[in-house]
C-alpha cells in the first residue's frame, strides 16, 4: 500500500522540482520511505511513497529498475498471487533479489508485457516506464480498489494516487458541471469524471499507454463480460464453493510481514470475513469496531458477541459528537473532491484505533452489492412491475398525500421520467438525496444522466440491474475510496476479501433466487457465515455504517448549517437555487428531520469549495 505519481513529456523535459512535489502531496500514503527516478532522456519521472507490507527491506523499495536499465516501475497496492507468479517466471529462467511482490510485478511486465495483467490477482495502480520505446503504461485494478488519476493535454501526461497529486502539478482547475450534478445525486463523482475537467479517473480494469504517438486506453477485465448464460441453482454446490472461494481469498490476504486484523461491525458481511481469518489464522486476530452513544446506531455490542464467539482480541472505540465535530472539516482535505458520506468520519476512527496495533486490516465491503443486500433492490424490482408503472402517477400523489417524514421519499421513488437513469435515480432516492425531478428544482444547471449501455449474455432482473450499477459506481467511487482515504491518513493498508475478482465472477452467476429467498437477503453468504457463527446473533434487522448525522445536525453539529447554508455562501456558486435551499434549511430546522442528507451534500460541497 503506497502513492505512486508521475510525469511524462513528450516534447521537453520533466522538471524534478515539480515532481518532489507532487510526491510531497502525498506523502500521508507512504511514511516508511520515499523515492524519485527521472529517466536519462528526461522525458520520464516517477515517486513512490511507500507503507512497507511485504518485504520490509530497502531492497523492495521504489521506483524500481530493472538491472538493464530498460524498464521502471511505482506500484501501489499487492499482488497477492505474486509467490505463484514468482515460480513460473524462475521457471523461466528469472532470477529474483527480492521477496516482494514488486520485483515479480516489475519482471512479470517485462516477461508478458501489458498480458501480465491477467495473472494477477490483488488491488493494484502501478506504472512501467520504458526508457528504449519512451513510453509509458498504467494498470488499475479490476474492482477499482487502488485509486488512480491522470491528467492529458497532449502534450504532458502526469498521474497521481490522489488528486492533490495532480493539483500540486497543474494550476487548469476548471470544475466540471456535470461532476456536480452527479455529485447532488450520487454523494460522489462517479468515475471517469473528478471536480476538475483536466483531471480524470483510470476506470477500474483498464490501462493506458502513452508512447510518442500519443495515449491509448483499454479495458483488460469488465464486469459484464463475467456474466454467463446460464446461473447457479445448486444450493449445496453453491454453498461449498462460496465457502471455498472465501477461503482461497482470505488465505492470499493474510500474506504479511506486518501484524494484521479485521475491522469488525457485527454484520454478515465483515462477521463472515473475521470468521474466516481467524479459521484459517495460527493465532488469535485482532478485531476492531465503533460504537455510538446513540443507541439506534450502536452495533458494538453485535460485533462483541461474535468477537467474544471467535475468540478474537477485540477493540473498540465509541465515537461522540466532539469526534465527529473534530474531523468533519478534514473530509474535503481527505477526498480532495465534493464527498458527502458520512461514514468516513467512523472508518477514519476505527482505521487510528487499529493503527496502535496493526499495519494492516481486512474489511467486509462488496457482500452487499454481490448478494442483494440493499433495500432498494426490492425497490428497483417493484418499479419493473408492469401493474406499477402503469399506476405510478397515482401511488406517488398518493404517498405524496400521507405524512412527510415517513412516505415522502417512498412517493418520491415513482417520481421518474423516460430521461432518467432509474438505476441512479432508484440510488438518489434510496439515500434520500437530490433526484433528478429535485435537482431541476434546486440547482439551475443542466444535468446529463450516464446511462449504461450494456448488453449481457442473459437478461438480469430489476434488482440484478441495480446491484450490478452499485458494482460499477457505488462501490468504487463511494465506498472502496472511502476505505482507502481514510486508512491511508492512519497509515495502515486496507484489504478487501469479498472483492477477490474470482468472488465476484462467481456471485454474478448465483441464480437470485440463492441471494433472496422471501424476506431473507444475503441468504447463501448467511449459509456460509452460519457455519462459523449462530444464526442467532444475526436475527435483528440490517443498519448501515454512519453517524447519526440527522440528530447531530439539530444539536452540536448544527454549526455545520449556520455556517454553510446561508444566503452569502450560496451566493457565491452560480447554481444554486438559493430561496429554495433556504427554504429545505428551514423545513429541517422546524422538524422535517428527514431532509438532512440533501442539506449535508450542500455542506459538504460548501465546504470543499472555501477549502
Amino acid at each position: 500500500m503506497c502513492g505512486i505519481t508521475g510525469i511524462v513529456s513528450l516534447n521537453g523535459s520533466v522538471d524534478e522540482v515539480q515532481l518532489k512535489q507532487m510526491s510531497a502531496a502525498i506523502a500521508h500514503r507512504g511514511p516508511d520511505a520515499d523515492g524519485l527516478f527521472l529517466s536519462d532522456s528526461m522525458h520520464c519521472g516517477l515517486a513512490h511513497r511507500r507503507l512497507s507490507i511485504i518485504d520490509l527491506s530497502a531492497a523492495a523499495n521504489q521506483p524500481m529498475t530493472d538491472p538493464s536499465g530498460r524498464f521502471t516501475l511505482v506500484f501501489n497496492g499487492e499482488v497477492y498471487n505474486f509467490e505463484e507468479i514468482k515460480v513460473t517466471l524462475e521457471k523461466e529462467g528469472i532470477a529474483f533479489k527480492t521477496s516482494s511482490d514488486t520485483e515479480v510485478v516489475l519482471q512479470a511486465y517485462m516477461h508478458w508485457g501489458a498480458e501480465c495483467v491477467d495473472q494477477f490477482n490483488g488491488m493494484f495502480a502501478l506504472a512501467v516506464w520504458d526508457e528504449t520505446e519512451k513510453s509509458l503504461v498504467l494498470f488499475r485494478d479490476r474492482m477499482g480498489i487502488k485509486p488512480l488519476y491522470y491528467f492529458w493535454d497532449g502534450k504532458t501526461f502526469a498521474f497521481a494516487s490522489e488528486i492533490k497529486g495532480l493539483t500540486a502539478f497543474t494550476n487548469t482547475k476548471a470544475w466540471n458541471r456535470a461532476a456536480i450534478a452527479q455529485y447532488f445525486q450520487l454523494g460522489f463523482i462517479p468515475t471517469p469524471m473528478t471536480i476538475y475537467h483536466d483531471i480524470h479517473k483510470l476506470e477500474q480494469g483498464s490501462y493506458i499507454m502513452l508512447d510518442p504517438r500519443g495515449l491509448a486506453k483499454k479495458k483488460y477485465w469488465c464486469l459484464s463480460d463475467q456474466i454467463e448464460k446460464n446461473t447457479v441453482l445448486d444450493r449445496v454446490g453453491a454453498k461449498k464453493k462460496l465457502n471455498n472461494l472465501i477461503q482461497t481469498s482470505v488465505d492470499l490476504r493474510l500474506k504479511s510481514d506486518v501484524p494484521y486484523g479485521v475491522f469488525l461491525s457485527g454484520g454478515i458481511d465483515s462477521s463472515t470475513v473475521a470468521a474466516v481469518a481467524q479459521d484459517r489464522a495460527k493465532q488469535n486476530i485482532n478485531t476492531f469496531s465503533i460504537g455510538f452513544k446513540e443507541a439506534q446506531y450502536n452495533e458494538s455490542e453485535h460485533a462483541q458477541k461474535v468477537a467474544k464467539h471467535l475468540n478474537t482480541n477485540h477493540h473498540e472505540y465509541t465515537v461522540s459528537q466532539k469526534d465527529a465535530q473534530d474531523l468533519i472539516t478534514k473530509i474535503p482535505e481527505w477526498y480532495d473532491e465534493p464527498y458527502a458520506d458520512t461514514s468516513a468520519i467512523p472508518t477514519y476512527l476505527v482505521s487510528k484505533l487499529a493503527k496502535d496495533n496493526v499495519t494492516m486490516v481486512l474489511t467486509g465491503d462488496g457482500g452487499d452489492e454481490q448478494f442483494l443486500g440493499y433495500g432498494r433492490y426490492a425497490w428497483k424490482q417493484r418499479l419493473q412491475n408492469p401493474l406499477v408503472q402503469f399506476s405510478r402517477f397515482m401511488l406517488k400523489t398518493g404517498f405524496k398525500k400521507m405524512p412527510p417524514e415517513r412516505w415522502e421519499r417512498a412517493g418520491e421513488y415513482f417520481n421518474y421520467g423516460l430521461r432518467h437513469n432509474l438505476n441512479q435515480h432508484v440510488f438518489s432516492v434510496d439515500q434520500s438525496f437530490y433526484s433528478s425531478r429535485e435537482c431541476d428544482h434546486y440547482f439551475q444547471f443542466s444535468h446529463q444522466e450516464s446511462r449504461d449501455r450494456l448488453s449481457f449474455q442473459r437478461k438480469l432482473s430489476a434488482a440484478e440491474q441495480q446491484a450490478f450499477y452499485d458494482l460499477n459506481y457505488y462501490l468504487p467511487d463511494d465506498l472502496l475510496t472511502k476505505v482507502d482515504r481514510v486508512t491511508m491518513q492512519n497509515g495502515i493498508e486496507a484489504r478487501v476479501p469479498l472483492l477477490d475478482h474470482n468472488i465476484v465472477s462467481y456471485t454474478l452467476n448465483l441464480d437470485s433466487s440463492l441471494k433472496v429467498q422471501g424476506k431473507t437477503q444475503k441468504w447463501l453468504l448467511k449459509q456460509v457465515l452460519y457455519d462459523y457463527v449462530p444464526k442467532e446473533y444475526f436475527d435483528r434487522p440490517k443498519w448501515g455504517f454512519g453517524i447519526p448525522l440527522q440528530q447531530w445536525l439539530s444539536d452540536d453539529l448544527r454549526f455545520l448549517l449556520e455556517d454553510y447554508v446561508n444566503a452569502k455562501v450560496l451566493a457565491q456558486y452560480d447554481f444554486y437555487n438559493v430561496e429554495a435551499i433556504l427554504q429545505l434549511k428551514e423545513r429541517f430546522l422546524n422538524g422535517e428531520s428527514h431532509l438532512f442528507n440533501k442539506l449535508w451534500l450542500v455542506v459538504c460541497f460548501n465546504m470543499w469549495g472555501e477549502q
